[in-house]
């Protein structure tokens, strides 16, 4: 078995097998059975984000190793994203097939003039990411997500069931996205909004972040978790890990999809029961997807304060009723009044985040929960919201008094408050 090279490719190479193509390097005849494989480093002047990532915090020696061997081989597979991948301006890699490249810059979407040789090469570039995440590939299993070194979510899916040949999407998080000032900068949200967001995590209230794909919930859900206190257990829950948690007592957890025999399934809902039993203080789901939304409501209502979760919805009232949907995936048969007045009791605040057709993320809403005991419907206290036109649009003070600041001040951090005194109607 030989290796090719992405670039000059030998003829005939375009027309090999799927089998063949997904098989990119061969391995050293003394590695053991199932080790991955490693190309040998190449050096490079300009360092990518792997290298930055591998040079600031901790690292051990068998991580640095991993750090290294994934920069050998985007030398050596995925060499027309290089640019992309070096470029912190870069948030999104789109690969279409071999001939369709685009990126995201700020929220825009453009295509490059940057190509594969042939849909051999994307596969062959496929399976080597596939080899870093741990995840199995295959023309049995053409639907691969996963985490690269540097922290990328990628989602592959192959030419087998993709028009246009195999698709690769790399999602990047900035290194320095993880503050709260880096949301201000932006304009993403206001001092006064964040001010408020903190202080609510700090005083253990439940956040729901909701919105659309690629609206920055999981930038915020980074931004919020450095309220914790520095001595807290944080237990994070994810499909695919994302969540770059700022703390020093994190345990990272990831679900895990059954073996090409169905066996070997580990889900969030698993991963959740799990997390109560190791004694949390805080407790993150980054995603909330299907049943595992009952365990996490009843949990938020007897005694698991401060937790923080992102769901998919359009709008405030959407989330609350995709959270009732999704509980009702348990199939635990619990009637919709009882349920909603769950949700009502364990949310405490609701944040919408938006992506405007400018590319521009903000936070559009925040909103306390509760419950009308006439209607029985879900009764929101927006106290910020979006006012002005088009990309103008700042969030503001609705002018609402909040009773999450009055948890604040029960639990002894009313001094903290300096832009939100005026909320608390002092």
């Amino acid at each position: 078995m030989t290796r090719i090279p992405p670039t000059n490719p030998q003829p005939g190479a375009a027309q090999a097998s799927s089998s063949q193509a997904l098989t990119p390097v061969a391995r050293p005849a003394n590695a053991p059975a199932g080790s991955p494989v490693r190309p040998a480093a190449t050096s490079t002047q300009v360092p990518t984000p792997v290298q930055v990532a591998a040079s600031t915090g901790a690292q051990t020696p068998h991580t640095s190793a991993i750090h290294r061997a994934f920069e050998a081989s985007l030398e050596f597979f995925l060499g027309p994203l290089l640019p992309f991948l070096r470029d912190a301006e870069v948030t999104e890699i789109m690969v279409n097939g071999p001939t369709d490249i685009y990126v995201e810059r700020a929220g825009q979407i453009t295509r490059t003039q940057a190509v594969f040789p042939s849909e051999a090469d994307v596969q062959a570039a496929a399976r080597n990411v596939a080899q870093f995440v741990g995840q199995p590939i295959s023309e049995e299993r053409p639907i691969m997500d996963g985490r690269l070194p540097d922290g990328s979510r990628v989602c592959v899916v192959l030419g087998t069931v993709a028009a246009r040949g195999t698709q690769i999407n790399i999602r990047r998080f900035p290194q320095a996205s993880g503050t709260p000032q880096f949301l201000i900068d932006r304009g993403a949200i206001t001092p006064m909004a964040m001010e408020f967001l903190l202080l609510a995590v700090r005083a253990k209230c439940n956040l729901m972040v909701s919105g659309g794909a690629g609206c920055g919930k999981t930038t915020l859900i980074n931004v919020l978790s450095t309220a914790f206190g520095a001595a807290e257990r944080i237990l994070v829950i994810e499909d695919t890990r994302e969540l770059q948690i700022q703390r020093e007592h994190v345990v990272q957890m990831e679900a895990r999809p059954p073996d090409a025999h169905g066996r070997g399934q580990i889900t969030i809902r698993d991963l959740f029961a799990a997390s109560l039993r190791m004694r949390p203080d805080r407790i993150i789901i980054g995603e909330v997807r299907r049943g595992e939304a009952l365990d996490m409501i009843q949990a938020m209502t007897s005694g698991h304060r401060g937790a923080l979760a992102t769901v998919h919805a359009s709008t405030p009232y959407d989330a609350c009723h995709r959270l009732e949907t999704l509980a009702m995936m348990a199939d635990v048969g619990i009637p919709l009044h009882a349920l909603r007045r769950q949700v009502a009791s364990a949310v405490d605040l609701l944040v919408q985040a938006e992506r405007l057709s400018s590319g521009r993320r903000l936070i559009s809403s925040i909103s306390e929960v509760s419950l009308d005991e006439a209607t029985q419907q879900y009764a929101l206290n927006e106290l910020f919201r979006l006012e002005g036109e088009g990309n103008a649009r700042q969030l503001v003070w609705t002018g609402g008094r909040s009773r999450t600041l009055a948890t604040v001040a029960e639990a002894g951090l009313g001094g903290q408050m300096q832009l939100t005194l005026p909320m608390s109607g002092r």
